[in-house]
Order: structure tokens, then C-alpha cells, then sequence
């Protein structure tokens, strides 16, 4: 039975204790992923997509990030660029028990926190993204 997701979160914030180190990791498993999104920011935060990453002197974030991945070759990728840069091993790609399609991996990235790629094999998503507009923009 097909079933909606996409609308519940519209970003997430974490604190992270080095920006530069962060934003390495981050680089790597999501070009692993194939999804080079463009990142933006300062010195003090980066974003993409609707992650958003600072290092402003608050306590570091301690939470379970998972990316989506369109293979399981990707998953492989996501978890051996991870390692690459700096995460530690929290979980070998293989499938897991949730259900018998949930193919996935865990990093714990440099501050600790569980950072999951998984792919859901042969399901079909309705969209890669969702585009939104406002009533007031002009363009």
C-alpha cells in the first residue's frame, strides 16, 4: 500500500564542535550519495538542502540523521567516503530488521552523532524533491 513521507520535518539544526571538519564530512558522504547539494553559509553556520550546521559555542548535537540513498551500491559509498573522512564505523552496510527492503549503514560523524544512509530496495518514490513556492514571490 503506497504511503506519503516527505512533509512532517522542514529542517533540522545540529551544533558541532569544528565546522571545517563537519562540513568535510558532510561533502563526502553526501557526494558518496550522489546528491552534491550546494552548500552556503559562514563561518559560523553551513546549510544544504535543509540541514543546517553551526559551530557558535552552543553545546554539540547529539541525534540520528538519515540520508537517503537511491542504491545500495550508494550505501557502500556513503559508508567507505564516511570513514574517509573522519567517521567512525557504527554499522556495516548490510540490511536490517526493520523490513525486509531496509538496506542501510551508520557512521558516527566526528562529534558523535549517528549519521545513517539507507535505501529502501525497490521501492518507488512519487519525486526526488519538492518545490515550493510562495504566493507573494514575484518570479
Amino acid at each position: 500500500m503506497p504511503y506519503h513521507q516527505g512533509r512532517l520535518i522542514d529542517h533540522i539544526g545540529i551544533h558541532v564542535s569544528d565546522l571545517n571538519r563537519r562540513q568535510t564530512f558532510c561533502l563526502a558522504v553526501l557526494n558518496a550519495l550522489g546528491k552534491p547539494y550546494e552548500f552556503g553559509g559562514d563561518d559560523k553556520v553551513f546549510y544544504f538542502d535543509e540541514f543546517y550546521v553551526g559551530a557558535d559555542g552552543q553545546t554539540t548535537s547529539h541525534i540520528h540523521l538519515t540520508f537517503r540513498a537511491d542504491s545500495i551500491e550508494a550505501v557502500h559509498a556513503f559508508h567507505s567516503a564516511g570513514i574517509t573522512a573522519g567517521g567512525t564505523d557504527n554499522g556495516q552496510p548490510g540490511y536490517r530488521e526493520y523490513h525486509k527492503t531496509y538496506f542501510a549503514a551508520f557512521l558516527l560523524d566526528p562529534d558523535g552523532n549517528n549519521i545513517e544512509a539507507v535505501c529502501d530496495v525497490g521501492s518507488v518514490r512519487s519525486s526526488d524533491s519538492v518545490m515550493v513556492t510562495r504566493s507573494d514571490d514575484d518570479s
